[in-house]
């Protein structure tokens, strides 16, 4: 790994800080600031360069191994988090840092050199203003502000000219598929096509050197009449997969074209027909030819992938499909989940050896769990031996693999093995915004904002459609950080009134900052939204109990004692007694979510407010202690 190219110059400044190119270190009012390695590297690559953007290539090329691809978008994100959090900057509103999407940064802030270093020649990019000059250096570093200025001018030109030459294709990294268009005839084949959308895009998801938009985010372009140009803007891509497909019985007919979005340019196409059976095989020959016409690099698992040979039941893939389906249709809701796992568990019967099927089982074993359908024990390990074999058929699914990172994490309580999992799934599907919004969220329990931060970044670059507010608040929640929770969950409100769970992290802000009518208010809307979901129920019995509104909690205590379908979660009980000032019934209930490995425990316990009241006792200590938080 190199190390920046710096400028003579040694110190340079902007507002506070003062940033030592040559010691490699940081400065705010005299202090040192804890920032090393990449990050301070980076940010001397930025502040010298300011005013100007600064590529990813060109940082790539500057701090990372060549061919290094989950490295690079991992290490750049966590790096420039890094630095906002030290800076104090936001993504949202910088100061310092600005993000241009998909194509690099721009340090904002004026720069000035530092007068009274060692050496007298100072070579200043335009961008840098000396506070302290003398008429000859003046003069001498207007010359040289003037020969950068056509040494970049005589640079641009030739990279320009050989940009031109080699093709606008050679630098295509960013693409998204738009719904492929189900010409069957048949309106309840929409299903087949809209699945087979979402199976292209996972396929293309693991070329580590693609930036592959998710599906949610082109689902709203199923009928659109907007122009190629327009959707390339809206989801910041380079180019466009558009098609459709056709079915004929156990015969397939897929049509693709790729499209440079930008320019409205037509760049490929190619018309495939198949048995059904082979439309794994298909897939991924479809996505490795996009791949070799936009230039990419393979890798050894997408060419590994490309010679295997995998058949399957057209039966299977057919329930397959439906099960995606309706998993993908549901948000807050049971039933479509229950109706998933009813088709994957009925294509593993029609094809035991199908290992998507397994992955879509463990995924909907774990909803069903996250909705207290079924109890923690059972679901997870169901869930486990599900995505266990999914990975035994096929250990390139890195969606298993964030099933057992998540199991790992709210089940198993292995936080070491959970971020192996986690990171096993960010290297095989890069571009899966789930999986990076599940990382945040565990890298902020885990009190790692930075790190979390650069993970929202990175979903929301994939995800453009997407404002990801629940995410951005459940991790504020974690960090206990009120202020921003209010300000991110009103965003969320505002951008969907009726997602009970923005009411619900809305209220939790309002209740830390003691606004505790506003917060019941949203609790309350949340209760009424969600269908009185547990979670919901709990938090406003838990504010009515310590606002002396005792009769109120009570009765809603009694719905969960006496509730007897699904499982009723020992530790959300457990909040409304220790709001009520009965202590012992409450380490009764938690001691009971221990045993039963409720998934609130881990979840909840280091940040929630409701049992702030138990902290200083010895009894709660122990149970961090046997629970083994990090």
């Amino acid at each position: 790994m190199s190390a920046p190219a710096t400028s003579d110059a040694r110190v340079l400044r902007f507002d506070a800080f003062e940033l030592d190119l040559r010691a490699g270190e940081l400065r705010k009012g005299g202090r040192k600031l804890r920032l090393q390695g990449q990050p301070i590297q980076l940010l001397g690559i930025l502040v010298e360069n300011a005013g100007n953007l600064v590529t990813r290539d060109e940082l790539r090329r500057r701090l990372w191994d060549a061919d290094t691809f989950v490295d690079f978008d991992h290490g750049l994100h966590n790096a420039i988090a890094r630095i906002r959090e030290t800076l104090g900057d936001s993504a949202e509103t910088p100061r310092y840092i600005e993000t241009l999407p998909r194509r690099g940064y721009r340090f904002m802030a004026r720069v000035d050199v530092v007068a009274g270093v060692e050496d007298t020649q100072l070579t200043v990019t335009p961008a840098i203003q000396p506070t302290v000059t003398t008429a000859p250096t003046q003069r001498r570093r207007v010359i040289a502000v003037v020969c950068a200025c056509c040494a970049i001018a005589l640079a641009a030109s030739v990279v320009w000219q050989r940009l031109s030459l080699e093709g606008a294709v050679a630098s295509a990294r960013s693409i998204a598929v738009l719904p492929l268009k189900n010409l069957s005839g048949d309106g309840r084949e929409d299903y087949f096509a809209d699945a087979m959308t979402e199976e292209l895009i996972t396929e293309l998801s693991r070329i580590q050197a693609l930036r592959v938009t998710s599906h949610t985010s082109v689902r709203e372009y199923r009928r659109t009449t907007k122009h190629l140009p327009e959707i390339a803007r809206e989801l910041g891509v380079d180019d466009v997969v558009e098609g459709s497909v056709t079915r004929d019985g156990d015969q397939i007919r897929v049509t693709v074209q790729l499209l440079d979005a930008r320019n409205d340019r037509h760049l490929w196409s190619e018309d495939y027909r198949r048995p059904l059976r082979g439309i794994l095989d298909l897939q991924n020959e479809i996505a490795v030819a996009i791949a070799q016409q936009i230039r990419v690099k393979l890798t050894a698992d997408q060419q590994a992938r490309r010679s295997a040979t995998r058949r399957i039941d057209v039966d299977a893939y057919d329930a397959y499909l439906r099960g995606r389906y309706y998993l993908n249709s549901q948000y807050s809701t049971l039933a479509p989940v229950s109706t998933a796992k009813r088709y994957f568990e009925e294509s593993i019967t029609k094809d035991p050896g199908f290992a998507l099927a397994y992955a879509g089982l463990a995924d909907s074993e774990m909803n069903l769990a996250g909705f207290r359908h079924a109890a923690p024990e059972r679901a997870y390990r169901s869930a486990k031996e599900a995505a266990h074999k999914a990975l035994d058929l096929d250990p390139g699914l890195g969606e298993a693999h964030m099933s057992l990172a998540y199991l790992s994490w709210r089940y198993e309580w292995d936080w070491k093995t959970a971020e192996q999992q986690f990171n096993y799934a960010i290297a095989l599907a890069p571009s899966n915004d789930s999986i990076h919004c599940y990382y945040s969220n565990y890298l902020a329990w885990r009190g790692r904002k930075a790190e979390s931060l650069a993970e929202i970044t990175k979903g929301r670059e994939l995800n453009p459609g997407s404002s990801f507010a629940t995410s951005e608040s459940s991790l504020y929640f974690q960090l206990r950080d009120y202020p921003r929770l209010i300000q991110v969950s009103q965003n969320g409100v505002a951008s969907d009134p009726n997602e009970w769970l923005e009411h619900f992290f809305l209220g939790i802000g309002y209740e830390g900052m003691g606004r505790r009518a506003e917060a019941i208010a949203e609790y309350e809307k949340a209760v009424q939204m969600s269908g009185r979901d547990q979670d919901a129920s709990a938090m406003p019995a838990h504010a009515y109990a310590v606002a002396g509104r005792r009769a109120e909690a009570e009765t809603i205590l009694r719905e969960y004692e006496q509730k007897t379908d699904g499982y009723v979660s020992p530790y959300m009980i457990a909040t409304i007694y220790a709001g009520l000032g009965n202590k012992e019934r409450a380490f009764e209930l938690l001691d009971k979510a221990y045993r039963e490995r409720c998934l609130d425990l881990v979840w909840q316990l280091k940040a929630d407010h409701r049992v702030d009241s138990l902290r200083s006792d010895p009894r709660f200590q122990t149970l961090l202690r046997n629970v083994g938080f990090p």
